[in-house]
């Protein structure tokens, strides 16, 4: 699958969740809600390796999806310390990616503003990588 392919992928399952919007701030489709990033579609970033989507995922869930799956999940450049995860598109199916995509858009959209600063609303974290089948396992 090329590079275009790919990013019509991960375009066709965001742009169906209400609300989202893309842009391309940093030269890579970029998909927002409410103003906020959900998603990133990475080409090869700095020749990394990955053709990928950098998504948000609840604390520690960025941990327990790399260290069980490794070859499908990475951590992401710049994004990574803040506990997004990577996806290597080429080593997930559709239904995962768009769960996966999904899962990062409630995480978004949900995040409320208390003093200035994100917080995620009580009671209303995903549960990602035990959720989600990922090859047909569950964490």
């Amino acid at each position: 699958m090329d590079s275009d392919a790919r990013v019509q992928r991960v375009r066709r399952i965001c742009l169906a969740l209400p609300g989202a919007t893309e842009k391309i701030p940093h030269g890579e489709p970029t998909f927002f809600v409410k103003k906020r990033v959900f998603a990133m579609f990475a080409n090869n970033h700095h020749n990394d390796g990955h053709i990928g989507v950098w998504i948000p995922v609840p604390p520690g869930e960025q941990e327990a999806l790399i260290a069980n799956f490794p070859a499908i999940y990475y951590r992401p450049p710049y994004v990574g310390i803040k506990g997004w995860v990577g996806i290597d598109l080429d080593r997930i199916g559709d239904d995962e990616l768009g769960a996966h995509l999904t899962a990062a858009w409630k995480l978004i959209s949900t995040l409320r503003r208390k003093g200035g600063a994100k917080v995620l609303p009580a009671g209303n974290v995903p549960v990602h990588a035990r959720a989600f089948p990922v090859s047909g396992r569950l964490l």
